[in-house]
């Protein structure tokens, strides 16, 4: 005859064990919506803005610039369109040809691609603000020495990109430059020249070298 005390006493832990891991399931799951239902209570609680007109200010070339804008308004957009600064031109409007180039503190940016809403608290320059008291910036006069444009389209945004790396590295290299401008683009193909620019405007000497061309 078999000794059925330890059958019942096995089937007493597990219905035990199945009990007490389904109140801890319960319980996590009940957590879990909490949490789920909590972040989803601050979503909701978060202020909507827009689409109507809203309050935007703007602190350009050290001073402030109160517009009433659509969130939807890029920062190129509020500049020119809103404003009377219209240095940074608009070129591709895709981020890719670099003549929208400002400024945000002393980052190179996309105005094309950057929100007006987003660019509030940041100071914000263009290459307006670049001359001080009527004199121009070394970028800008070494632009017109080197002959670095031709339609000068482009040469706001290559005379900031330029601006910005002058302000982290003092003495850039050929190759540092060119890693600086890889995001502006020139369709008159003045490169060389305005590689020359940068340099002469850091001071440092580089020598034109031209290239001979020949046919068999």
């Amino acid at each position: 005859m078999k000794n059925s005390e330890p059958e019942n006493i096995g089937a007493h832990s597990r219905r035990t064990f199945f009990k007490s891991l389904g109140t801890v399931a319960a319980t996590a799951a009940t957590s879990q919506v909490r949490t789920i239902g909590a972040e989803l209570e601050k979503i909701n609680s978060e202020k909507v803005i827009g689409p109507g007109a809203v309050a935007v200010t703007l602190t350009v070339n050290g001073e402030k610039l109160k517009l009433m804008l659509e969130p939807r308004v890029t920062l190129l957009d509020a500049l020119r369109n809103y404003s009377s600064l219209t240095g940074a031109k608009e070129g591709c409007d895709r981020a890719t040809c670099g003549a929208c180039t400002v400024l945000l503190g002393d980052t190179p940016v996309y105005s094309c691609q950057k929100l007006a809403i987003e660019a509030q608290g940041v100071e914000i320059t263009t290459v307006e603000g670049l001359a001080k008291d009527k004199r121009l910036s070394k970028v800008q006069l070494a632009f017109i020495e080197k002959d670095a444009l031709q339609c000068g389209y482009c040469t706001p945004g290559f005379v900031m990109s330029v601006t910005a790396l002058l302000k982290k590295n003092f003495r850039p290299t050929a190759a540092d430059v060119k890693h600086a401008l890889a995001g502006n683009t020139c369709r008159c193909g003045c490169h060389p020249h305005i590689l020359q620019a940068a340099l002469k405007a850091a001071g440092v000497e580089h020598a034109a070298k031209t290239e001979v061309i020949t046919y068999a």
